[in-house]
């Protein structure tokens, strides 16, 4: 699955995408965030320290859904009024992106999902009903989230946000949906809540009180 290799332009350590498609890595060395361009890496900015969490996923943690095995490359943090929560970059056997989110010991697994238009969060309410792909979904709760940091491979550039705010939805047959209004244009996200034993996840990290 291994994709592009290059050097960072800040420490020299030497930088193997695992996702060909990828346009955003953290070096594991130096935590220079790094944007791939036609030619080279270039250096945009640092990861700070992590803030600590209490999940066994990782970089590199295998699982399966759906039949489609996949592998996780990267994260995206954000702290909310619960605490904090992962979103996990994670590539298919087929080289799809899928996102894993990792809240509070509850998980979604999600692709990212086109579609012509998506409301203004200001319009927003608890309750409101939309319809996508044929799939009638209701407004669950409304997140305003603090961005916490990355890191591994991402679809696309994301490493200087702050404050974002999330739409979460969910259908009548078990079907969930985000919308994310962390850029200019809001994307949507669609996809299962799933538990944890389900995921037949390895290589997760170990540490003091998790069994």
């Amino acid at each position: 699955m291994s994709g592009p290799s290059g050097t960072c332009p800040n420490c020299g350590a030497k930088i193997t995408f695992r996702w060909s498609s990828s346009i955003q890595t953290v070096c594991s060395f130096c935590k220079s965030v790094l944007v791939r361009t036609d030619v080279d890496l270039r250096r945009v900015g640092q990861v700070a320290d992590l803030p600590p969490d209490s999940t066994p996923i990782q970089i590199g943690t295998e699982g399966v859904f759906a039949k489609d095995a996949f592998v996780v490359i990267g994260r995206i943090i954000y702290e909310y009024e619960l605490g904090t929560w992962n979103e996990w970059h994670l590539v298919t056997n087929q080289g799809q992106s899928r996102w894993l989110s990792d809240a509070q010991q509850e998980y979604v697994f999600t692709a990212p999902t086109p579609v012509q238009q998506l409301p203004l969060v200001n319009t927003v309410k608890v309750g409101q009903r939309y319809t996508w792909n044929k799939v009638p979904y209701s407004v669950s709760g409304i997140t305003h989230a603090h961005y916490c940091g990355v890191e591994g491979e991402l679809p696309f550039q994301y490493w200087d946000k702050n404050d974002v705010d999330f739409v979460d939805l969910r259908s009548e047959t078990g079907d969930f949906a985000t919308i994310d209004y962390s850029d200019d244009q809001p994307a949507l996200y669609t996809g299962k809540m799933v538990e944890f034993e389900d995921l037949r996840l390895k290589n997760l990290r170990t540490f003091e009180g998790w069994s």
